[in-house]
Formats: structure tokens, C-alpha cells, sequence
């Protein structure tokens, strides 16, 4: 018995030799549960707050597409809101025509614009035909196009979100420095910029759909333009064997 206890000790001893780095191990632990005799509660590691993360008007987090934690740059609008020639570009045709439009028929061109944006069949006249019921509409009891901005303001607010494009709002504190507060928060900035597309609309009506027009045609081709292609096969005709006199 007494050699069965001396081997069984040389066993322990040998393991304890063998694994130092676990016992250490041990023994941390053992003192970091108790400081001064009491047992100390395990802190766990602290959590991100899914509320914390920020998100910007499209629906993104701040940190998609660049540094995590660091808010994506607004872009501006290609051209202003009073540039309706457009620019000397590629693209100064497809402007006059947006010009001409906008001053001749504004209800196709507001149409041409949402089916640019949504694509979908059969986009293109179930907005130009309501945008042009209430265009009459407010042009005979009223006077005015007062009527339509109401139902067209929400392309542009659409528009802005789609390509992360600068509000009114934000540029107002880009230039002069005001409406800081409305900036800093994301929600209330959103209900700022939503109320300045409204307000864009109404008195300044045909130059924001022309200015939609310019933005949406520099971004995006027109949906007729992506059909796939359709391979006709057409049948030889007829071969007639001619024989050898």
C-alpha cells in the first residue's frame, strides 16, 4: 500500500510538472473569484446596443460602404434646381427634352420619371393619368397647378433617398449654418427633408421635376432599354438542284 501511495504521488507530481501553464491557469482563476475572501461576480463583456447603430435615409447602416461607425457623405445633385437647360454634356439633348416637357407637359414627364425610377409595367400611366385629372383640376377651380404637388412630391423625396443624394435641409447648414439641430438628428432631419421636398413642389414645381428628370436620366437608363435581346431563327429557303445537260 504504502508503494501503490509513493507511485501514486510520483504520477501527480509528474503531471503537475508536465502541464505548469494549466495549474497557473487554475490557480488565476481561483484568484480572481475571490478578493479579500469574498467571491467577486463575473462581469460579462459588454454588448452594442442595436439602437446605437445609425442608420441613414435609404436604410442603410452608416457604415456601409465605408469605415464602420463613420455616416456615408451625402452626394449633390448633378445640376441645380434652376439649371433647366441642363449642361453642356453628353446628356444636354436628353435636358432640352426635359426642359421642353416639363414647360409643355409636365404630366409625362412626371410619369417618365417614376417609371424610370420603379420600372414597373404599367407605372408610367397610373401616375400621369391621376397627376393629369388633378393638374385640370386645380387649374380650373383654382387657377394653378395646386393640386399635383401633392400627389408628386414623394418622387423626389424617393429619388433623394435612392441615391443618397443632399436635402435641402442639409445644404441650408452646408451654406449658412442654420437648421443645425434638424441635422443632427436622423429622424428629424428625414421629416425636415421630406417637408422641404413638399415645399419644393409646390412653388417651385416644374423646375423640380425638371430637375428629377436630369438626375434620374444621368443614373438610370430608361427601362425599355434593358430588355434581353430576342434570337430569330428564319428558315433557308428553298434549294433547287439544277441537273447537268
Amino acid at each position: 500500500m504504502a508503494h501503490n501511495n509513493i507511485q501514486d504521488a510520483s504520477r501527480n507530481d509528474s503531471n503537475e510538472e508536465s502541464s505548469p501553464l494549466l495549474n497557473n491557469q487554475e490557480k488565476n482563476e481561483k484568484q480572481s473569484n475571490v478578493v479579500d475572501g469574498k467571491a467577486s461576480a463575473v462581469v460579462p463583456p459588454p454588448q452594442k446596443s442595436l439602437a446605437a447603430v445609425g442608420w441613414t435615409a435609404n436604410g442603410l447602416p452608416l457604415g456601409h460602404g465605408s469605415v464602420m461607425g463613420e455616416p456615408m457623405g451625402r452626394t449633390q445633385w448633378d445640376s441645380s434646381l434652376c439649371a433647366c437647360l441642363g449642361r453642356n454634356d453628353e446628356f444636354c439633348s436628353s435636358d432640352l427634352e426635359v426642359c421642353l416637357l416639363g414647360s409643355m407637359a409636365p404630366c409625362v414627364l412626371y410619369g417618365s420619371n417614376v417609371e424610370r425610377l420603379g420600372s414597373a409595367p404599367g407605372t408610367f400611366a397610373n401616375h400621369c393619368v391621376p397627376y393629369t385629372g388633378l393638374y385640370l383640376i386645380g387649374q380650373a377651380f383654382f387657377g394653378w397647378n395646386c393640386l399635383a404637388p401633392w400627389f408628386s412630391y414623394s418622387s423626389r423625396t424617393a429619388i433623394r433617398r435612392k441615391f443618397n443624394l443632399e436635402g435641402s435641409c442639409e445644404s441650408l447648414h452646408r451654406l449658412c449654418g442654420c437648421c443645425g439641430s434638424c441635422v443632427e438628428d436622423e429622424l428629424q432631419r428625414e421629416s425636415c427633408e421630406s417637408a422641404f421636398d413638399f415645399a419644393t413642389h409646390v412653388f417651385c414645381h416644374l423646375c423640380a421635376l425638371c430637375q428629377e428628370g436630369r438626375e434620374l436620366r444621368r443614373r438610370m437608363p430608361h427601362p425599355g432599354f434593358n430588355a434581353q435581346p430576342v434570337l430569330v431563327m428564319i428558315p433557308p429557303g428553298e434549294q433547287a438542284m439544277g441537273r447537268g445537260a
